[in-house]
């Protein structure tokens, strides 16, 4: 099987990396193409064998699954670049939450699915979020969350939840970083505990956390329940979030809704008017 991506930043690359990592692509299966030539030079230096393309329809000539993994306003032009080139065999992976699967498909002669990946790829966990045109067929299916098993949990999500289930998957761990920054630095602040061991410790017990949720059965109150004894400093510390953060987390759902349905229009204004 021979995949290609298009597009190499943040997220291309970290989808190159942990395929590579795992184990589930060698870099002679890998084609690659950017509009910066020396994104995808460095994955090729630390990929030896990896295939650099000169353009984005070299790509899709070579390979049997593209991910597109580019930004939602270059995806017209892309669209017009490449259309003339896809096979109806062919998988075009979308990783772009507001570009929709319809888009695709009116523009586009191939297969086409769509997946919301996470940085948390690079230590091979997290979930990745796949959602299927119409004309993708159950081994499509299977041959797509196996690749992706290889580097995360693969979900099937229905594309209204888009949005909601990457506000956990994807953004989450931004969110969650910028939480435990606010908290050791305060600790650092406060008592003179290094910065280095304030977020190793952060980080050891944001893992394990992780593990009791997923692996231990436990649900978020039920763990709360159990660290906190009534009256204890964590019961204390918990009534204080509670009242400060009340609200917040319907705001930050507000906000990150606000910015897709923004994005979705422009994308309808300016990849619907694209036929096959």
């Amino acid at each position: 099987m021979k995949v290609g991506f298009i597009g190499t930043g943040s997220m291309g690359s970290v989808l190159i990396d942990a395929f590579m990592t795992s184990g589930a692509l060698m870099p002679n299966q890998v084609f690659a193409s950017n509009r910066t030539a020396e994104k995808v030079a460095l994955l090729a230096q630390r990929h030896p064998g990896l295939n650099v393309c000169s353009s984005n329809a070299e790509t899709v000539k070579n390979s049997d699954i593209v991910f597109i993994c580019v930004k939602p306003l270059q995806y017209k032009a892309l669209v017009e670049e490449i259309k003339d080139e896809v096979k109806q065999d062919q998988m075009l992976v979308s990783i772009t939450s507001p570009v929709q699967i319809r888009h695709l498909e009116q523009a586009l002669a191939c297969k086409i699915a769509k997946v919301i990946p996470s940085i948390t790829h690079l230590t091979l966990s997290g979930a990745s979020l796949c959602m299927y045109g119409t004309r993708i067929a159950p081994e499509d299916r299977l041959v797509l969350e196996q690749l992706l098993g290889a580097i995360s949990k693969p979900l099937e999500i229905p594309e209204s939840h888009v949005r909601i289930s990457s506000d956990f998957s994807s953004c989450g761990p931004a969110f969650i970083s910028f939480f435990l920054d606010q908290w050791v630095e305060a600790a650092v602040e406060v008592t003179g505990i290094g910065r280095e061991q304030a977020t190793s410790l952060a980080g050891e017990m944001l893992l394990g956390t992780g593990k009791l949720l997923t692996e231990g059965g436990f649900h978020p109150l039920d763990l709360q329940e159990r660290v906190a004894v009534p009256g204890g400093i964590t019961a204390e510390a918990l009534a204080l979030l509670r009242q400060s953060l009340n609200g917040v987390f319907h705001q930050l759902i507000a906000t990150t809704h606000a910015k897709y349905e923004e994005d979705l229009k422009k994308c309808d204004g300016l990849i619907s008017d694209t036929k096959t």
